[in-house]
């Protein structure tokens, strides 16, 4: 599977300058235009390296909605590879996998009082549509086959095992509370078994 690499410092926090390499691919079987972003060689490391599956998300982690804690995570996720080294996995599956238009228009079902997983289940979509082989191909790409995830979604933690990926340890992201995600971060303990404490 071929690979691009191109040099992008990366700018998370205050006077941050975290040196990141990110990675295209060809012949994913999805498609997408996923893409891997390597911290401190972290594809060249001795032992497992920190890892994280993480999904676009356009409303949180470039315009910062208060609906869901997408962003905060990314950026905790930056911090610690910046530290540690790791690969980010950036997944083009906004949404929980349905797209950006019906997300907005599962936003708005959210409004009046629906949660996020009934919202997506009244517009006729799945919980959760998010595929995560090409999550695995990547990382075998990268000659990565034992990994620490970053992650707090049993789903994710299931999947990637499924797909050959074998996993040292999970790691946790905090619980990035704020106004007016409580009860998306509440569904996500409640309806999808996340592993999150909420105060």
């Amino acid at each position: 599977m071929a690979k691009i690499r191109a040099r992008v410092p990366l700018n998370v926090g205050v006077g941050s300058n975290i040196p990141a390499e990110i990675l295209s691919f060809d012949g994913l079987n999805s498609n997408q235009e996923h893409v891997a972003i390597i911290f401190n060689s972290a594809d060249k490391q001795q032992g497992a390296p920190l890892v994280r599956m993480h999904s676009e998300c356009l409303t949180g982690d470039v315009f910062h909605s208060s609906r869901c804690d997408c962003g905060e995570q990314l950026e905790e996720t930056i911090q610690k590879m910046g530290e540690q080294g790791g690969v980010l996995l950036y997944l083009r599956q906004e949404g929980r996998g349905i797209g950006l238009y019906n997300k907005l228009d599962a936003y708005e079902l959210q409004s009046q009082g629906m949660n996020t997983y009934e919202a997506n289940n009244h517009l006729g979509f799945a919980d959760d549509l998010r595929n995560f082989e090409d999550a695995a191909d990547m990382l075998k790409a990268l000659d990565v086959m034992t990994i620490r995830l970053i992650t707090n979604n049993p789903k994710k933690i299931k999947e990637i095992q499924d797909y050959g990926i074998a996993l040292e340890t999970v790691i946790g992201t905090q619980a990035h509370l704020k106004d007016g995600n409580k009860k998306y971060l509440k569904a996500k303990v409640s309806h999808g078994q996340h592993k999150l404490t909420i105060e």
